[in-house]
């Protein structure tokens, strides 16, 4: 064994290791936090957000025609950008985890409330966009693992 890969065997890959144990879930809670916040805050701004329209006919749906136009779209401005203070923070963390539990359900309820429309045969760009929120998804399951009390731990081996 040569002494470059015995310094990175024994030292820095354990090092790094470490770090990422330590590190990585709060990376993540912040990146997916600037995602909510930065995509809440592009709905204040009507016409601005790639995902407006499906955003105001999925809360048309949902709430039965209650919330519709402009007052769904900052409905959904509000409660992203509140989820993504929440990660970015750490403040008030099991509360936005929890609105962020209930605004997957709507963030997914496009695959079926609209699935002909995002899937006319090959998936819609708009399809694409929905589909890429089960990593969003993936991404809130973690973060809210270690919100409530599980640790990444470094493998000792």
């Amino acid at each position: 064994m040569t002494t470059l890969t015995h310094t990175l065997t024994h030292r820095t890959i354990p090092a790094v290791t470490r770090w990422l144990a330590a590190h990585s879930i709060d990376v993540l809670r912040v990146s997916l936090g600037l995602i909510f916040l930065g995509f809440g805050a592009l709905k204040f701004f009507p016409g601005v957000s790639p995902a407006e329209e499906l955003s105001v006919a999925t809360v048309q749906t949902l709430s039965f025609g209650l919330l519709s136009g402009t007052t769904a779209l900052m409905f959904v401005a509000a409660v992203e950008c509140f989820i993504g203070l929440t990660l970015i923070t750490g403040r008030l963390l099991k509360t936005g985890l929890a609105v962020l539990a209930g605004a997957l359900v709507g963030i997914m309820a496009p695959l079926v409330l609209f699935f002909t429309d995002l899937f006319p045969g090959p998936p819609t760009l708009t399809a694409q966009y929905v589909l890429k929120d089960i990593v969003l998804a993936a991404a809130a399951l973690v973060i809210a693992a270690r919100a409530l009390g599980a640790r990444l731990v470094p493998h000792r081996g």
